[in-house]
């Protein structure tokens, strides 16, 4: 239930806040007074359009703050938790338009997405606007609306989700199947291509072995070579080799040393650089040896490395990554070796779901057909309380097995209306008038609503175009709702207004050239005041003064 609101810098609101309580709540005002601005800055904290033109002009930022009790509200509640955004019994929305920057939101002190607002204040407020009427013509409303009053969501849910699943495997079988066609041909090739590149036996890494290889045995003899005229420097020349040198060295260093024993410690030096010059030459001889020319080998490897370097070109890939494309094909083959498998899982699948789809969607249908007795009846009967004596209302509801699968379901849902005694029911934009239409979409309304859980109902001047006895009903009908939950009612009849539990005046001021709206709650003297004004406009009797007073009396009996 709405608590409070509070609005700064809204259009022409410079700033606004207000207590709401349960039951029915009116507001009221003279014409072009604003009395919609606070259903529009109520629109903007649950989520509508934010636009820096509802700011008032001169300010920098609007502001509309809401609060909910939602005590006994527990689907609510959970979304809450759901989204980590739980705070008790209450719940407070934030709503901020910046002239110069983004809007923002916020759910319980919590920074939030639009569309997280958004998806909350439909479970809070359900709007009923003026022009409702022109929706009920389309037949989507029609849906939703007879949809609502069956309390299908779960079910509908069920729907939705079963036919994203048979949707999703419809597209992967039509797709298997198109490739189908092109399996042979690419099985063929697969098999191949995979068996050629298996006989070379890849390895990783292998490319680097053998061009390392490659190039030492293609040059052995430069590297033969090379090798004796390192070891000629190192050790085989006597007369200038670095190891015979070093030797000289030694010796020379052995007789300084006898004659100054401090230059004994560097003699261990010299040693040790001959055993490692001896390591060396042994090295590179051994490396010598086996540098022998081996022409069969060196042929395997070219010829190895031609195989790899034509595979490489032929499947535009390097050489190092030919393995992993191998990987690669041979799991597509694997998967087209199997693909007749595949498509029969596929095709039983579809089936599948196909069923379980018709199975829930006929669900919905007896549901809907349950529920568009039961309404058509409530909305007949509203009718002729309505001023439409002898009228009809129904919901034709027609089950077509062989439609397309659709989020929706298998039925096309038609609100079809006799305004006439002895009229056939016929469509609504063919046989009602627009203030038939107005009357009947009230109908509609306040019935359907009975059945959704959403706690506070909003009417905008749904009762334009009526009067009389039939604005009391009209009246009486929203009182007898707000018995189940809250409703608040924007209104030009007094016979309504008379029939609110708390009444709220609009008004609008100018100073300055400046020009600012108003809304006040209204005491008992007020309320009078208040009503007279809307019974008898610029002349206000005793007699229209009474006549208010009677309203109210009559409607506090009530």
């Amino acid at each position: 239930m709405l608590t409070h609101i509070l609005v700064r810098n809204f259009a022409i609101v410079e700033e606004l806040e207000l207590e709401f309580h349960a039951g029915l709540t009116v507001l009221t005002g003279e014409t072009g007074a604003g009395k919609s601005i606070l259903l529009d800055a109520l629109g903007l904290a649950l989520g509508d359009r934010a636009d820096s033109g509802l700011i008032r002009h001169g300010a920098e930022r609007a502001e509309v703050a809401v609060g909910f009790d939602i005590g006994g509200q527990p689907a609510i509640q959970e979304w809450l938790r759901a989204h980590e955004l739980d705070s008790g019994g209450e719940c407070i929305i934030r709503r901020t338009v910046n002239r110069n920057g983004p809007s923002r939101a916020y759910i319980n002190g919590q920074s939030s997405t639009v569309q997280t607002l958004r998806e909350l204040g439909e479970q809070l407020v359900d709007l009923h606007g003026q022009h409702e009427h022109q929706s009920l013509l389309k037949a989507a409303s029609q849906r939703e609306i007879l949809d609502s009053y069956a309390d299908n969501a779960a079910l509908l849910e069920q729907l939705r989700t079963t036919f994203a699943a048979w949707q999703a495997a419809q597209a992967e079988h039509e797709q298997l199947a198109a490739a189908h066609q092109e399996r042979a041909a690419r099985l063929d090739l697969l098999r191949f291509q995979v068996d050629e590149m298996a006989q070379l036996d890849l390895r990783e890494d292998e490319m680097a072995g053998l061009e390392t290889e490659h190039r030492r045995l293609a040059n052995a003899s430069e590297l033969a070579g090379g090798c004796t005229r390192v070891l000629d420097l190192l050790a085989d020349n006597e007369d200038y080799a670095i190891q015979t040198l070093l030797n000289q060295a030694r010796g020379e260093l052995q007789k300084l040393a006898a004659t100054d024993t401090s230059l004994a410690d560097k003699l261990p030096m010299l040693e040790e650089a001959d055993i490692q010059l001896q390591e060396l030459a042994s090295d590179l001889r051994h490396y010598q040896d086996a540098l022998a020319p081996d022409p069969a080998r060196l042929e395997t490897l070219e010829q190895r490395l031609a195989q790899l370097h034509q595979l490489s070109r032929k499947h535009n890939t390097p050489v190092e990554e030919l393995p992993a494309l191998l990987t690669r094909m041979q799991a597509e083959l694997a998967e087209l070796e199997n693909s007749d498998i595949r498509l029969e899982e596929l095709e039983k699948r579809v089936a599948t779901l196909a069923e379980a789809y018709r199975e829930l969607a006929m669900q919905v249908y007896q549901r809907r057909m349950a529920a568009a007795a039961k309404l058509g009846k409530a909305v007949t009967a509203a009718m002729q309380e309505l001023g439409m004596e002898g009228g009809r209302f129904e919901i034709a509801v027609t089950h077509e097995e062989d439609a397309p699968f659709s989020r929706h379901g298998q039925d096309s849902i038609a609100f079809r209306v006799s305004a006439n005694a002895g009229q056939p029911p016929g469509p609504l934009n063919r046989v009602a008038s627009g203030g038939e239409l107005s009357r009947i979409s009230l109908a509609i309304q306040v019935n359907a609503v009975e059945g959704m859980p959403i706690p506070t109902l909003i009417f905008d001047e749904v009762d334009v175009g009526i009067g009389g006895r039939v604005a009391e009903i009209v009246g009486r009908k929203l009182r007898s709702l707000a018995a189940q939950r809250q409703v608040i009612c924007v209104t030009h009849l007094p016979q309504v207004a008379a029939l609110g539990h708390q009444h709220m005046q609009v008004s609008k001021r100018t100073a300055d050239e400046i020009t600012v709206t108003r809304i006040h709650a209204l005491s008992a003297d007020q309320r009078v005041d208040e009503i007279a004004r809307m019974l008898g406009g610029l002349e206000i009797t005793e007699q229209t003064v009474s006549h208010a007073r009677e309203l109210i009396e009559r409607a506090d009996a009530v």
